[in-house]
């Protein structure tokens, strides 16, 4: 997943550069947004368009209003106020300078892209009760979601799948107001009671890419990809027993987080043009907007969105998502995002708007164990997806020993890349490579193996279901069979067929390609929130698609293995919805504290969480920690923040977003935002004192007492130290002063530390990230 999105960014350089084959035109025009803000509601639809146009028009000059018109892409005119237009940069930077513009920005496609059974299961070992008293108990008592509706934008849907089944279920809710739009393969009866709606938004991409091919993909919301259809399936997948992926792996019962939730579909991301959908996804910014606004005019109550893209300074005026969900937010619309599959590499984290839930990815306690016997009798660990039935021996080589002569250099020789591999040393042996990428097990096969062994230098081995006999070992044992190899005379090896394990420990880890943090937006915001499982995750697949997505792969697939934070999101999703089903006068904010305060640093085995690498991870990995569902309905206390907070907010970053809306003269500090977590960079001077408040949501007579763990190299002072509280609904304030130690050796380098209040019932722990100018 993370290799993909890496490809995906490669992508995105070369068709920027190319995508002005499309446009003729003196100067190249692009497809830019206009973002207005928020519609009073006092204009008809006509004449929000006339307006819109009204800006085209005054920078077109003579152009008439037919060719103004033609330019227009996209009117938004349910709540957001704005437009997206084909525009010169000039015409664009003169738009920025009109009045009542709040900003104007490029809407690239290949900039956000995608982020992409037994998990809900593991889920509830993490809760440190049974599954009877956990899982199950949060379904009944949510109704499994029944009345609450998510919004899932993405790639589509595949609606066949039984995983969308509407079987025993009521009514579609009252309050929906959306629509199953028709197109290719699509029509009204694929809507039911579970897809209750469908949309699909193609003006912005098909104006920066030219017309969309629609042999690779189709003008509708269904699924081409599989991405979107497993995303669904993970939000709210209806319980389908024996589900397996491709050769029985994980076979079980495969369900969503909330069975029965209702999906309303909204597809935003298309193929990139000329290119596999291996290689990824393009979801325009002014597609994703329109989506957003017609999402929250539908009625739904959360929105998963498991795209992004690593922000950029202006991240807050000109970012499709961060400005889609802040007008969700207001209507009381939960956001949920992905943080991004750019790790391990810090600062990466995407998502970072206080207003969304951002989600890292972790894995769970399940691996699929393919063992490897050599000549001498002895067993090496291995891990596959791949169906392997040969239990014979084979002569068994090194890659960097049968390579083609001059193909090579010496940090690339043993990888087993493409055109590497002699023909006549390979044909008939299991070849051992130095990379578990699918390209290697591919070029195995090209050169006539009869099966690959591929290495993994990380603490966990990202399945993948290969073409041919493969499986993945770690680093240790590569050594281990390297050193065979060397001094066998005759090595052998047989790949044993595979198997799926549960109850492998330790999990959670963190998974490699997770985005971290710090945050490069503003680092005095803490991202991600916090993390789910996203490693390994069988879920509902399209079968338009194939497992691998490549060209070469010709398999159809119901249901697939996939890793990635897009995997992660739709599991906090799921369980937004049930507690908007159980707390529905909660805000978004008091739902992400209540997953943030109840959520674990420790896994199962009560160790804290490692990451890939075997060390400790940190809250710029999983943020507050891994999320509890049953845990966060009874937090007992809430850190809330409303719209209004949002705004004070900007006001920090010197952003207005709403023009009704003024910055006082006196702006807080951006650490003061009421949130879950505590972050204060660049501290200056020997202390920063900042406020926070909780509001009881626990038992109405109740009192609360503090436990501080410094961050090592400073001290960290709470008043007060206890917290009386005699009704819900009950808010008290109090104070964290942070001071420096003149101990610190290292200045501009984060220190990790914690704060909790605890009745004796609950125990509302908040994360502290600190450094010093």
């Amino acid at each position: 997943m993370n290799k993909h999105h890496i490809i995906l960014f490669l992508l995105s350089i070369f068709l920027i550069m190319g995508l002005g084959g499309f446009v003729s035109c003196s100067e190249e025009k692009k497809v830019y947004v206009v973002y207005l803000g928020e519609h009073s509601g006092e204009k008809t639809l006509k004449e929000i368009e006339d307006h819109h146009c009204s800006f085209l028009h005054s920078v077109k000059g003579t152009t008439t209003k037919k060719d103004v018109r033609a330019s227009l892409v996209h009117s938004y005119k349910n709540i957001i106020n704005g437009f997206s237009a084909l525009l010169t940069s000039q015409e664009a930077d003169m738009i920025s300078g009109m009045e009542g513009v709040i900003s104007v920005f490029h809407s690239d496609p290949h900039e956000i892209k995608p982020h992409t059974t037994r998990s809900w299961d593991f889920v509830s070992i993490l809760e440190g009760t049974s599954l009877i008293n956990s899982r199950e108990e949060l379904l009944q008592n949510a109704s499994y979601g029944e009345d609450i509706i998510v919004g899932v934008l993405d790639s589509g849907v595949w609606p066949e799948s039984s995983s969308f089944s509407d079987e025993g279920m009521g009514p579609v809710p009252k309050s929906w107001k959306g629509i199953c739009q028709e197109g290719v393969a699509f029509n009204s009866s694929h809507c039911n009671r579970k897809l209750i709606g469908a949309r699909y938004y193609l003006k912005g991409y098909e104006a920066a890419a030219g017309p969309l091919n629609e042999t690779r993909d189709f003008r509708s919301p269904r699924d081409v990809d599989g991405h979107g259809t497993h995303t669904a399936g993970t939000v709210g997948g209806r319980r389908v027993e024996n589900a397996s992926a491709i050769g029985g792996f994980a076979k079980g019962t495969a369900t969503g987080g909330a069975p029965n939730v209702r999906l309303a579909i909204y597809k935003v991301c298309w193929p990139v043009p000329d290119q596999s959908l291996a290689e990824g996804n393009a979801c325009a910014a002014d597609d994703i907007l329109a989506a957003f606004d017609d999402a929250i005019a539908d009625g739904v109550h959360v929105l998963s969105v498991s795209l992004g893209s690593i922000p950029r300074t202006t991240y807050y005026t000109q970012n499709g998502i961060a400005i889609g969900s802040l007008h969700a937010v207001k209507k009381n619309i939960v956001v949920s995002c992905s943080a991004g599959n750019e790790g391990p590499i810090p600062s990466t984290v995407g998502n970072v708007a206080p207003w969304i839930i951002t989600v890292g990815a972790s894995s769970i306690d399940r691996v699929f164990s393919s063992p490897i016997m050599l000549g001498n009798g002895m067993i090496i660990e291995g891990q596959t997806v791949t169906p392997i039935r040969r239990r014979r021996l084979h002569p068994l080589v090194y890659a960097g020993d049968v390579e083609i002569r001059g193909t090579t250099a010496s940090n690339t020789t043993g990888a087993c890349l493409p055109g590497t591999l002699s023909r006549n040393l390979v044909r008939g042996k299991v070849v051992l490579c130095r990379n578990s990428g699918m390209q290697a097990s591919m070029e195995v096969k090209r050169a006539g193996g009869v099966a690959a062994i591929l290495g993994n230098t990380f603490n966990e081995i990202q399945v993948t279901p290969f073409l041919d006999p493969t499986t993945v070992v770690f680093s240790y044992s590569l050594t281990t069979i390297q050193k065979y190899i060397q001094t066998e005379k005759n090595p052998m090896a047989a790949l044993l067929p595979g198997n799926t394990l549960i109850g492998t420990k330790p999990a959670p880890v963190m998974a490699r390609f997770t985005s971290k943090g710090p945050n490069r937006v503003d680092p005095n915001i803490l991202k991600p929130d916090i993390t789910a499982p996203g490693f390994n995750i069988l879920a509902a697949w399209s079968e338009a698609s194939s497992p691998l997505k490549i060209p070469e792969d010709h398999r159809v697939v119901k249901y697939n293995m996939n890793s990635g934070t897009s995997m992660s999101c739709p599991h906090v999703s799921a369980v937004i919805a049930l507690l908007k089903s159980i707390h529905p006068d909660w805000s978004s904010a008091a739902i992400r504290s209540a997953l943030m305060t109840t959520s674990t640093i420790n896994n199962v085995v009560g160790r804290p969480i490692t990451n890939s690498t075997g060390s400790d991870a940190n809250p710029f990995e999983y943020g507050a920690g891994h999320f509890r569902p049953s845990r966060a309905v009874d937090p007992g206390l809430v850190y809330d923040a409303t719209y209004t907070d949002y705004l004070l907010y900007l006001c920090s970053q010197n952003i207005s977003l709403d023009s009704s809306f003024s910055c006082p003269e006196k702006v807080p500090a951006a650490s003061n935002l009421n949130y879950p977590s505590l972050a204060i960079a660049n501290i200056r001077g020997s202390t920063r004192t900042v406020r926070r408040v909780v509001t009881n949501v626990g038992r109405a007579n109740s009192t609360y007492f503090l436990a501080v763990r410094s961050p090592p190299g400073y001290v960290v002072d709470i008043l007060p130290k206890t917290l009386r509280f005699s009704k819900l609904g009950e808010k008290h304030s109090f104070n964290i002063t942070v001071r420096a130690q003149s101990s610190i050796e290292k200045r501009n380098v984060f220190s990790f530390g914690w704060y909790t209040w605890s009745d004796g019932v609950h125990v509302v722990r908040s994360p502290i990230a600190v450094s010093s100018a």
